[in-house]
Parts: structure tokens; sequence; C-alpha cells
């Protein structure tokens, strides 16, 4: 019989499949080994954060907490009741290996055919799912819920959510559904085959007419095999070089299909080594998270899967095996370069469980145009160059050589690098050439093919009375008064904002606490001026007094704390937005006064939806704040309405800003429902303008936004669709329309560039790649050798001191600090409790980690933050942030931005042993 221990232990193993299979409301109901307190807890946790931190905090309350005698049958019971049978299966008798991964291929399935899956009749398909007894009453009654209240896709959303959680056996169950209700093209769409084709074998396994099991049937989702991959001219004309065996970059057009000659070339190239009888591995390379599942399921998988064995990793992955088995075990394996260069670094520091580049056949680089100093993707290559060249050395040397992977880069657009004269940026061309190991660098003849959307640029005049942005100047220049300053530039300006964090940190440095905060107030009124200029100002006024709101907060201690203290500079700011807070907002209610951007932008968007028959479009602009602000002034505005704009936002996953950002998932969401129109206008900050796959769009503004010359190619590029359109909205005197007349003649040199290199004579080529090789090698020695030397310098903790951003009061020594996972500091000493307070963070995002962070801790006596209450493997670990702290260095203050700038060795934190004290202080405490 099992022990206690065990049954923990089992819970445990497969926590990261009871997170994905548990629904919390439907399984409290049945525990009764629980306590209500806790239970409302988690109850809580669900409702006000989500269904998978609330299954993550009972997981805890189970294995953690003290249960009587039969809380394990309990909990299975509860499980199987709540209508989370599969989760009752991995607790109670868990699958076979085969079992489970055919499960897994199933739900795989669905989630990459669910924008098709969308359109089934929702109504129909649920109670013929809940008869097949695949829905639960509960589920059933959400879905039907769902399809009332928000319409049959997110009716059909749900019912695919729900169904995966049962036990195996449900694909073929719900094959039969989708015959029964006469769903025959998504049936088709699922197996490849016609109903009349297919069998569902005796024992439950999905098989095809011949009754081959679905672990042996892997091109289910794509019928027969397919016996080529069908290029364009252009296409074969590019990928010949790489045919050859020989490292190139593609540099083609965004929508011209560079990722299919990357697959072309990947089948090509597992076809020969096969052929000769020598193994093939092929990593594909990406920059994003998001592009590893779409290269995955819209490329490689989808064309080579009843081929090859093709895998995806990366940080958003739940795989139980390590990276390297992953790559043994895979002939193509799509991942992010962080990934490839950790185990590329575990294998140069001796670790078994690395990866070297002899391992690797092929490395498939996308948007190589990145493979630059500090980048990734360099640091990959920069390995690849030694071993090139350690490689002619022991050739010299009659030694055997280092294999090393065929490179293929793949990008829209490589740059000029800021280039302003022909000759640099030729040479930005050949650097980048030189830094992929590159025989040459591939561009092609489009033809007809060839899509170039019509060009304008939308130039909005200055605004005639701008009376709100009147009194946010008034406001600052009264700060100014008020701490003897005395800016430099004109307020509302790139300029400003520099001038004015450099204020800031030298007050901090300084402790003048009253430029300090003035400094911070006054960054906040720039980029509410910044708001006024580009969207509407109840956006910029909401701003405001959402960032008042918090600060307001910082000085309200939690109950029985004593009460936080405003200085004098606090009280005058605090005062002097709230006496112009009403004419702030009475002034943001008046349409008249709105920027003219916002009138040119409505202009242009109704323009394309009365126009087009099925308008489908992008607007990119700068911030997150502003593709939200902008998401929500169109779905608020009735003409938008009327000529049918359905409008959603899309931003970056990145937890930099105060704007909570988007999760993987809620970016697929987001593009699976553009694809199937459901959406018809993006607003994207930059995160989609290079690499997400987007359903063609036929136009594609940029507001007030301009970059560089790549990220105007990128955009521009997404306008795919037959006479697309390609608008700049650009205020007038805000230089935008001048910076992309700077793009327009980057782009031109940079083509001219790029025909300058392809006609070199290619000694000459190869000489000078050569040279940048080298130089690039040693440039990297010196780098390497500076980073030894400062490693070596690793100071004592005591050699440092943290004091609080806010009110200069000490806040703990180098000597308190310990590190988890080489990457957060902790102070868990219990006299560094007694001086913080804690707070909830509203804008956490979810994370699938071993830790997670649970509101954040601040100072006592001025409110300001210091960092995040960090729950780790279920203890309370309060994590400083140094940005908000004030350093003391060799008796020196220092404004530091990241701990790696501090040459300090602090040392790991020791869960066993501070568990430990843990456990026996608890065990003195219930003593007395």
């Amino acid at each position: 019989m099992a022990s206690e221990n065990d049954k923990i232990n089992l819970i445990k193993d497969f926590t990261p499949r009871l997170r994905k299979l548990i629904e919390v409301e439907l399984v409290l109901d049945h525990l009764d080994f629980i306590g209500k307190e806790q239970k409302d807890l988690i109850r809580t946790k669900a409702k006000t954060q989500s269904n998978l931190k609330a299954v993550d905090l009972l997981i805890e309350t189970i294995i953690y907490r003290q249960h009587p005698d039969g809380w394990f049958r309990e909990f299975v019971d509860a499980l199987s009741a709540g209508g989370c049978k599969h989760a009752a299966i991995y607790v109670d008798c868990p699958p076979s290996p085969s079992v489970e991964a055919e499960n897994d291929y199933c739900v795989r399935l669905i989630e990459l055919l669910s924008p098709s899956l969308l359109r089934m009749k929702t109504t129909e398909v649920c109670h013929a799912c809940f008869a097949e007894e695949i829905l639960s009453r509960e589920d059933l009654e959400i879905v039907l819920a769902e399809c009332q209240n928000k319409g049959n896709i997110s009716g059909a959303r749900e019912l695919l959510k729900r169904i995966v959680r049962f036990p195996p056996g449900w694909f073929s169950t719900f094959l039969n559904v989708l015959k029964k209700t006469e769903h025959l093209d998504l049936f088709k769409e699922l197996t490849g085959d016609t109903p009349d084709d297919f069998l569902i074998a005796g024992n439950g396994e999905l098989g095809n007419s011949l009754g081959v099991p679905m672990s042996d049937c892997t091109t289910v989702a794509e019928g027969p095999e397919k016996d080529d991959i069908v290029l364009r001219d252009y296409q074969m004309a590019v990928a010949k070089p790489a045919l050859e065996g020989k490292n190139i970059i593609i540099c083609l057009p965004t929508g011209s299909g560079k990722t299919r000659v990357a697959v072309y070339i990947t089948k090509e190239h597992l076809d020969n080594r096969r052929r000769e009888g020598r193994q093939g591995k092929v990593v594909i390379l990406v920059n994003k998270v998001p592009l590893v599942e779409q290269h995955y399921s819209t490329e490689f998988w989808k064309f080579l899967k009843h081929k090859y064995k093709v895998e995806r990793v990366s940080g958003d992955s739940q795989l139980k095996i390590s990276f390297t088995e992953i790559v043994q075990k895979n002939d193509i394996i799509i991942c992010t370069a962080q990934i490839l260069e950790n185990y590329l670094e575990r294998a140069h520091s001796g670790d078994d469980d690395g990866i070297k580049l002899s391992d690797l056949s092929l490395i498939v680089i996308d948007e190589c145009h990145h493979t630059q100093k500090g980048g990734v993707y360099n640091n990959i290559m920069i390995r690849y160059l030694k071993q090139k060249h350690k490689n002619v050395k022991l050739k010299k040397d009659q030694k055997e050589t280092v294999a090393i992977p065929q490179i293929l880069g793949l990008t829209a657009s490589p740059g000029v690098g800021g280039a302003k004269k022909m000759e640099k940026a030729e040479e930005h061309i050949l650097r980048i050439c030189a830094n992929l190991d590159a025989y040459k660098i591939m561009t092609g003849d489009l033809g007809e093919n060839k899509k170039e959307p019509h060009k304008n640029i939308a130039t909005a005049e200055a605004r005639k009375e701008d009376p709100f942005g009147d009194v946010i100047k008034g406001i600052m220049n009264a700060i100014h008064t008020h701490a003897e300053l005395n800016p430099t530039c004109d307020v509302g300006t790139q300029n400003y904002e520099q001038w004015v964090v450099q204020k800031e940190q030298n007050a901090a440095k300084e402790e003048n606490q009253k430029v300090r905060v003035c400094a911070e107030h006054l960054r906040q009124y720039n980029e509410a001026l910044y708001q006024n200029n580009t969207i509407r100002m109840c956006d910029a006024f909401s701003f405001l007094e959402k960032y008042f709101d918090e600060e307001l907060k910082k000085k309200v201690a939690p109950e029985g704390e004593e009460t936080i203290i405003k200085t004098d500079t606090e009280k005058f700011l605090f005062t002097l937005f709230k006496d112009n807070k009403v004419k702030l907002q009475e002034l943001a209610k008046n349409p008249q006064y709105e920027n003219n951007s916002l009138f040119k932008l409505r202009t242009k968007i109704l323009q394309e939806f009365t126009s087009r028959e099925k308008a489908r479009g992008i607007i990119f602009t700068k911030t997150r704040r502003s593709a939200i602000a902008l998401a929500q002034w169109v779905q608020e505005n009735p003409k938008f309405q009327e000529v049918g704009v359905k409008a959603c936002h899309v931003i970056g996953g990145g937890d930099q800003s105060v704007v909570k950002p988007m999760t993987a998932a809620e970016q697929r969401d987001v593009l699976n429902k553009f694809r199937i129109a459901e959406v018809n206008l993006l607003i994207a900050t930059t995160v989609a303008e290079e690499g997400l796959d987007i359903a063609e769009c036929n136009f594609v503004i940029r507001y007030c936004l301009v970059t560089n010359e790549i990220a105007m190619i990128q955009a521009r590029g997404r306008g795919r669709a037959e006479d697309s359109s390609y608008t700049l909205v650009a205020g007038e005197g805000s230089g935008v329309a001048e910076r992309e007349s700077v793009n327009e003649y980057r782009e031109k040199m940079m083509s001219k560039a790029i025909e300058k290199v392809k006609k070199l004579n290619q000694e000459e080529y190869e000489n000078r790649i050569k040279e940048y090789q080298i130089q690039a090698i040693m440039e990297e020695r010196v780098r390497t050798t500076k980073k030894k030397q400062k490693g070596l310098k690793k100071e004592s903790p005591s050699k440092v001191k943290f004091s609080c951003r806010g009110c200069n009061k000490p806040v703990c020594s180098g000597e308190d600090i310990e590190i988890i996972e080489n990457m957060h500091r902790v102070n868990v000493k219990p006299q560094f409790r007694e001086i913080f307070i804690q707070r909830e963070n509203t804008t956490l995002a979810e994370r699938l980690l071993d830790y997670d962070t649970n509101g954040f801790i601040a100072c006592k006596d001025c409110g300001q933050r210091w960092g995040s209450l960090m729950l780790y493997r279920s203890i309370e670990c309060p994590c400083l942030d140094v940005k908000n702290l004030l350093v003391t260095y060799d008796e020196k203050k220092k404004n530091i931005k990241k701990w790696n700038e501090l040459t300090i060795q602090f040392p790991a934190f020791d869960y066993a042993e501070y568990a430990r004290n843990m456990a026996e202080s608890s065990e003195d405490e219930e003593s007395m």
C-alpha cells in the first residue's frame, strides 16, 4: 500500500498535468478534508486571478498541510465527481507513456485546428457531447451560457477547452459526435478522411480504414503523405546554394514564403543525410516565444511530420525531459535561441547534459539580421566561427576536424545599421554575412508575385488650441519653480524625458528627496503630454489619475500599521494635481480640443472599411498603453461599428512596463480571431511587426510611429493582399514624416548595398568576410577576458549597502542577500520583515515557473516599492529590485539598474536549510 509520502510525491510529479486538467470550482464542492476558510481562499483566487492560480493553491494546500486519514481517496473521488476524471486517473492510476503521448497528440490536433473547429454548431455539438459523456452536466450548462451570452464561437472555444480534459478515448467519441451532427468537413479536417473511410477501433483507439492505431498513423491531420513541397521559381532560385550544402542568407520580403523555402531545404537536407547513411539534426532558431509554436504548427510539423520527428521547445514549454534528450529523440527541433545557447554553454562548461554544435547538421536562423554584437544569435555564431577557424589549424596539422552545421539565415531586411554612406551600408551587410558565415546573400525577383502596397502619408495639422496640454504645462512649470529646476529643452519631448530621468538619478545619489520626487512626477506629466498628442485627452487624464491614485495608496499603510509620512514636497504635488483635476477632467470631455492625428486616423479607418468589400488591417503604435487606448476608442465609437469594424489590441509578453503584458496564449487567441475575421482591425505594438504569422491584410497604418528602416519594411510587409495600402499618420512638426523619408532613403541604400555585395567576386567577398570574422573572434576574446577579470574581482557582500530610494532609510546589507536560480536576489532574514509592508500587485501575468510573485513589498516609512514577495516552492521570499534602491558601494552612492552591474558574489539560497529552520520554529511555537 502506498505511503503518505508516495501519494504526495505522485501529486507533485503530475502537477504540470493536473494544472491543466482540474477545474477548481467543480472539485471543491466535493472536498471535505479542506476547511471552509481555505476553500474560500482558493475560490477567491479563481475569481480574482485565474483557475490556474487556484489549482496551484489547491495543490499546495494538499501537499503541505496535514489531513485526516482517507484524504487521498476523497481527493480522487472529488476529482472524478467534479468532472475532472482525467485528473483522477493521473492521481489514482497514471496512464502508460504511450497512452499519454497519444492523448497529447489528440489535444495538440484540437489546438492546431481550433480556428476551423470554432465554426461548429456549438449548441448541437454540446448536447451530443453531453449525451456521449465527454461533457459533464456543469460543462454543458457553462458552454450553453457562453453561447447565449457571447455567441457561438466563444461557446465553441469553451467546449473544446473542456472536452480535452476528459480521459483518453474522448477524441474518438468527439469524432462520432461530429459525424452524428453532420459536421463532415470538420471530421475530414481532423482525420484526413470522410467518415465512411474511417474506423474507430474496438479498443477505443483512433484508426484509419486499415485499422492502424493512432500512434502509428502520423498523417491524421493532413491525410496522405505529400510527395513534394512545391516552391515558386524565385523560391527555388534562392534555395539552390543551400541545397548544395552551402551557408546562405535568404533575403525575401515579408509574406514571400521564406519559411516555406526553409522547410523545403530542411527536408532535402535530411533526405540527403538519410540516403548517405548519416544522421541529420536540424534546429530552427527564433527570437520570440510565439514564433516557436507558429513555425511548428503552420510549417515544419505540418509538412514534415509524415517523415521526420518534429518537436518545439520554448520558455512556455512544459516538457518533462531535458532539451538534450529532445535533440537526441527528434530530427527537427524548433526553439528560442536562448535555449540552444544555454545548452551550448553547458557543454562548454563540461556538463554532460549540454549540446555541442557538432551534434547538429543544420541551423536555420529566423530574422537573422539580429545576428549582431550582444545578441544571442551572435553568441551562437561566435562559437561556430571559433570552431571553423580551429578546424583550419587542425587540418593544417593533419588532425581530425570537428563537424560544424550548415547555416541558413532568413530575413526580410538586414538594414544598414544606421549608415549614412553607401560604404558603411555595404560594410554592415558584409558583417552580417560574416557573422552567419554566408557563402552568399540570396535575393529573388518575385515578378508577378510581388505585392507592393500603395503608400501615402497623412499629415495632421497642429492644434490651434490645446487647453488640456496648457494646464499640464502650467503644472510642470509650478513644479520647476518649487524644485528650482531649469529645463534645457521643451516639455513633451524625448529630450525632456532624458533630462528629467538624469535629474532624478542625480537627486537620488545626492539624497535630495525634493528634486527626486519632483522629477518623478514631471516624468509622468511629460508622458501625459505625449498621450495628449497621440490618443484621447480622456486617456491621458486616466493615466494621470491612475498614477496619483497609486501614489496615494503608497502613503496609506495596511491596517494595523503605523501611518506613512508625507513630505512637504509630496503634499505640494498631491495638492497641485487635486487643484487642477476637475479642470483637466472637464477639458478632456470636450471633443473640439482633441488632437488632429486622431481625426486623421478616424478618417483613414472609415475610408478603408467603406471602400473595401472585406477590409482587414493593422495599426502599429508606439506604446502598449496607446494600443489599448486606441482599441478602446474604436470599440466605443458607433461610427466604426456602423461600417463593421471589430477591433482588438495585441501587445508584447515581457513584463517590463506598468501595463499588464499579454501571455503567448492571449496573443494566439487574438491572432486566431483575426484569422477567422472575428476581429478585422488589429492595433499592435512592434511585437506584430516581425515574424508573427498574421493573416493577409489589405491595409497597414503606422500611427505616429517611426523607428528604423527594418521596422518600416517589416510593417509595410504586413499588407500582403492585393491592392493593399500602407499609410503613415504623422503630426505636423513631430518629425515622424521626416524620419520615414530617411528610412525610405536607407531602404534604397540597403538594396544597392546588397547588390554591390552580390557583385563582388567570390575571392574578394570571402577575404572581406574572413577579416570581419577574425575581428569578431578577437573582440569576443577581449570581452571574455574582461568578464573573467570582472568575475575574479567579485567582492564580498559586506562591501555593499542598500537604502530606500524614497526616504534614504537603510534597507539591508549585502550580507543579508541570497540568490535563487542565479537571478532573484532575496532577503529572508526575520528582521527584514519588520521594515516593509506588503501590497497587492494588480498587473501580474500568468507564469509557469517554480516560483510566483505574490504582490510587492514597500518601505514602511515612505511607501516606496522595493521589490516583490516571491513564492518559491511554498516559501515566501522578499525579492529585491535593485533599481528601486540606492546602492552604496565603496562609500559611493550609485544608481544601479540591473543586479549584474554589481561585482558582488551573493551566496545561493539554501532552500533545505531555510525549510528546516521554519519547521523547527513552527514546532517550538506549537510546544509553547
